[in-house]
């Protein structure tokens, strides 16, 4: 007579699908050693340095030159090279998630028992911090090589703290380019389409206008940014929107666009499964 096995000799020794690891409950560690390798690896490549920094010095000169024989002077113009800068430097700093994903780095991320959250502000933190370092480089530049511009420490710190909202901002608005972006060229050819206009629509050079045009400007969030800006840098520059909208749009650009990366790490793509 043939005995029907029982459950327990059916069951397999080793689960089909193991336990995930338990979440740590101390993420900081994480988020420090994401951002610490976001800083070295751009430390051992110096000649991103250059191109970042001579990049917007040379937009810099030949617009403001451009422009001299208007009413508007260097200083006019230095704010919206400052956010150049931020812009440039924060967002191409997260094509590094791209060759993170094709060497096999941001797999080993992705299991560890560590929340999404942490490994994004990581992320984010470390291109953050590089795009402020080489934006208070050009900062401290134009104190050295500029008259005009506010000497105010209040006026000065609150620069500093909106220029890093600025940052945070913008390397989660490439965050969530880059994660579902599998080659570093596609990323490329989306930011040459949305990093100038975006810029250029910002007040950084150009009067917004009327029309629909003025629209766009006031719906860009890079607005904000310049606007504030060139307030607290340049003394008596009032025009546009006033300095408590500039932050506040600009905190919310930052808190949803972090939000958003949040979520664009929560979903999975082709690249993940690639060992």
């Amino acid at each position: 007579m043939s005995s029907t096995p029982s459950s327990k000799t059916l069951e397999s020794p080793i689960s089909d699908n193991p336990p995930a690891a338990p979440i740590d409950e101390n993420p900081w560690p994480a988020v420090g050693t994401l951002c610490r390798r976001e800083l070295v690896r751009f430390l051992r490549q110096r000649n991103r340095v250059f191109g970042a920094l001579g990049q917007p010095i040379i937009f810099w000169l030949l617009f403001s030159e451009g422009f001299r024989g208007s009413q508007f002077d260097y200083v006019h113009f230095f704010p919206g090279t400052l956010v150049m800068i931020l812009l440039f430097t924060a967002i191409f700093a997260t094509i590094s998630l791209i060759e993170d994903r094709r060497e096999g780095f941001l797999q080993s991320v992705l299991i560890a028992p560590v929340p999404r959250w942490a490994m994004t502000l990581g992320i984010l933190s470390g291109g953050a911090a590089l795009a402020m370092f080489q934006a208070l480089l050009f900062l401290v530049l134009g104190y050295l090589t500029l008259d005009g511009l506010a000497v105010d420490p209040l006026a000065i710190g609150q620069v500093v703290l909106l220029m890093a909202v600025a940052s945070l901002a913008l390397t989660a608005l490439g965050f969530v380019i880059a994660w579902r972006m599998e080659s570093t060229h596609g990323f490329h050819a989306i930011m040459s389409l949305v990093l100038l206009p975006m810029w250029l629509l910002s007040g950084s050079f150009f009067p917004p206008g009327e029309g629909w045009m003025g629209w766009i400007v006031s719906a860009n969030p890079l607005t904000y940014s310049v606007a504030g800006l060139r307030q607290l840098l340049v003394d008596g520059q009032v025009d546009g929107p006033s300095l408590s909208t500039c932050w506040a749009a600009t905190v919310a650009f930052a808190l949803v666009m972090f939000a958003l990366a949040c979520l664009s790490s929560r979903r999975g793509t082709k690249g993940d499964l690639l060992s």
